[in-house]
């Protein structure tokens, strides 16, 4: 997605009267306009703003939408016309639509230019044809770094261009009032831009996505170390560890786009998700499909698109979108309507966005899966997840029975993994954590006998749906990479 200033060019560079803006920062968009007027060519233009209550500062008896739309059509001279009002007052309000269509026609090719500013605003079909919408959720990381590279300054404080780059990244997302806030605050607090420096930030933009609603952010609390198995799966996340890093933008390395993790549920996909943010040392932030079609926040289409804004805006960062199935089920090329245009627009911004957002979606139902999103170009690879093997299965009671505080050398990992022959993780998981509650409540040491009395009271998912295994084994096959190495794989 191009940044504020580029879409303001083509604003202005088009021939469009009306542009509308949708921003929830109108300090900063006035004074982003109040520039573009001082240097536009060939003449700097004087700018004016609009609002419900005051209407224009220097007009008296301004504040009436539809008289102040009139001067600016009969009376006013060539300018920037913001109002910040106006697309709350539209809805219902014929008069004023039409006062505004017809402003809009008049002042056409004239060097009177009108803005419309507003958090969110679905643009009337009447006035489609005159008008470019600019998206503008959050500030570039120009705009950041100015803010930053100011209130550095001031506080006369010499920093690393290495640990200014992480720290201008790291405050992507936040709007320029946050960003100045917060960093007030932290400078005022610590000596050092030191670890508790860049947690407090991390913190506090854990608070922004909770206030967009939308993005749920995930802290980064596992390790590589604590995901059993899928070896082929770990080998290609720590080859691209360090293609974040500012050193590998410095040498043009190649970002890697995404990663579709399809197979059985429960056998680590999520997990491995939150492992990567992690390894690569990423924010992780969650998009629920069941939040973007809720209707919540607005429509589908408007929600996705700014999540797909919101995520850039924090870039670099890993974008989790679970169960991915679930959102585009039921599309079907050329159809229309919510969801084949979400799908579209998915597929497009996969393809052709800019920013350093790596996608990781997880599918259990792969058969939903349209041929498109498995293309290459979408993702760099697809990784088909299978129950673990004997070998992993060892790994993951290992690392389950550490995780319940148990000594995994005093228990006989053989027979509890061959025990749970044909078992997802979670099952494996579940089985540990039902044992140690159960000796627990005898005051009691947790013994292999308590393991297998456990195991023994749980049904697994290869025995409920064999049959639908089977199907997702023989369509995965030749549509995606094993995430465990063949000659490892247990039957």
């Amino acid at each position: 997605m191009a940044t504020t200033i580029e879409q303001l060019h083509t604003a202005l560079a088009s021939a469009y009267p009306l542009t509308v803006i949708l921003s929830p920062e109108e300090d900063r968009i006035e004074k982003l306009l109040g520039r573009f007027a001082a240097v536009i060519k060939p003449e700097a233009l004087p700018m004016a703003t609009w609002n419900c209550l005051d209407g224009f500062r220097d007009r008296p008896a301004s504040a009436d939408p539809v008289a102040a739309l009139t001067w600016v059509a009969e009376e006013a001279p060539r300018g920037f016309y913001l109002f910040k009002d106006l697309h709350a007052m539209l809805a219902g309000n014929r008069g004023l639509l039409r006062r505004l269509r017809d402003t809009a026609a008049t002042v056409r090719n004239t060097r009177r230019f009108i803005f419309l500013l507003g958090p969110s605003f679905l643009v009337p079909d009447e006035l489609k044809p005159l008008t470019y919408v600019v998206t503008s959720l959050f500030p570039d990381e120009s705009e950041v770094s100015a803010v930053v590279t100011a209130l550095l300054q001031q506080a006369r404080r010499n920093v690393d261009p290495d640990a200014l780059q992480l720290l201008i990244g790291s405050l992507r997302g936040m709007s320029l009032l946050e960003v100045e806030g917060l960093l007030r605050r932290l400078l005022a607090r610590h000596a050092a831009m030191d670890e508790a420096f860049m947690a407090e930030v991390l913190a506090e933009k854990e608070q922004i996505m909770r206030k967009e609603g939308i993005l749920e952010f995930v802290p980064p609390d596992r390790s590589l170390g604590e995901l059993g198995g899928l070896d082929q799966l770990k080998l290609w996340v720590r080859q691209r560890s360090g293609l974040f890093t500012p050193q590998a933008r410095a040498q043009g390395l190649p970002r890697p786009k995404g990663i579709l993790l399809m197979g059985m549920s429960g056998c680590g996909k999520s997990l491995a998700i939150k492992v990567i943010a992690t390894e690569w040392r990423l924010p992780l932030f969650r998009l629920d499909m069941n939040t973007v079609f809720a209707g919540v926040h607005g429509s589908a289409e408007w929600v996705f698109h700014r999540a797909l804004e919101a995520t850039e805006a924090v870039a670099p960062a890993v974008l989790w979108i679970d169960e991915i199935e679930m959102g585009i089920a039921g599309y079907h090329e050329g159809e229309s309507g919510s969801l084949t245009r979400i799908f579209s627009t998915f597929l497009t911004w996969m393809q052709e966005h800019r920013a350093d957002v790596f996608v990781a979606a997880t599918a259990n139902r792969i058969n939903l899966l349209p041929a498109e999103i498995i293309r290459k170009g979408r993702f760099d690879q697809v990784f088909f997840v299978e129950l673990p093997n004997e070998e992993e299965r060892k790994e993951i009671l290992t690392i389950h029975l550490r995780r319940q505080q148990l000594d995994a050398s005093k228990y006989d990992l053989v027979l509890l993994a061959s025990a749970t022959r044909g078992w997802n993780g979670a099952e494996i998981e579940q089985a540990v954590i039902a044992a140690r509650i159960a000796c627990h409540a005898e005051r009691r040491s947790v013994e292999q006998r308590d393991l297998l009395h456990a195991m023994g009271q749980i049904v697994p998912l290869s025995t409920t749906m064999s049959e639908q295994i089977k199907a997702i084994r023989g369509w995965a096959r030749t549509r995606a990479m094993a995430a465990t190495s063949q000659s490892k794989q247990e039957m």
